[in-house]
């Protein structure tokens, strides 16, 4: 009965760091620390909300808010059918948003969550594009 207990613990503080860089990523974004915002903050808001859900996806070791309204993901798998099973996940659950996918190297390269948030999600393809909605 212990060890179901800590496991359950681990479980619920596991959740709780992946959505530690939402939340960073957020107070970064409204807090003007990442410069004029493209969106209104509203926007952020919901793009929050996207990013908590992103965070708790199977292949996703940490997500993050980015200024141009994109969410940023470090998956724990790189493989081609782990990439792709989370881009189709996500984009059935938002339709509307655009994923990318960080690199091992781009982590290594950018040390903050600035630097992250500030990365153009632009290389990325829309749910939007690939589900056709116009």
């Amino acid at each position: 009965m212990k060890r179901l207990a800590a496991i359950a613990l681990l479980l619920a503080l596991g959740s709780t760091a992946h959505a530690e860089s939402c939340t960073k990523s957020r107070e970064y974004l409204l807090g003007s620390l990442a410069g004029d915002l493209p969106m209104p903050p509203q926007a952020y808001e919901a793009l929050f909300k996207t990013c908590i859900a992103a965070s708790k996806m199977a292949n996703v070791n940490d997500a993050y808010m980015l200024k141009d309204g994109g969410v940023a993901v470090a998956p724990k798998q790189d493989s081609v059918s782990a990439t792709a099973s989370t881009l189709a996940q996500f984009c059935d659950n938002y339709p509307r948003a655009t994923l990318r996918f960080l690199s091992r190297r781009e982590l290594m390269v950018k040390k903050s969550v600035l630097d992250i948030i500030r990365m153009s999600s632009d290389a990325s393809t829309s749910c939007k594009k690939i589900k056709g909605i116009s």
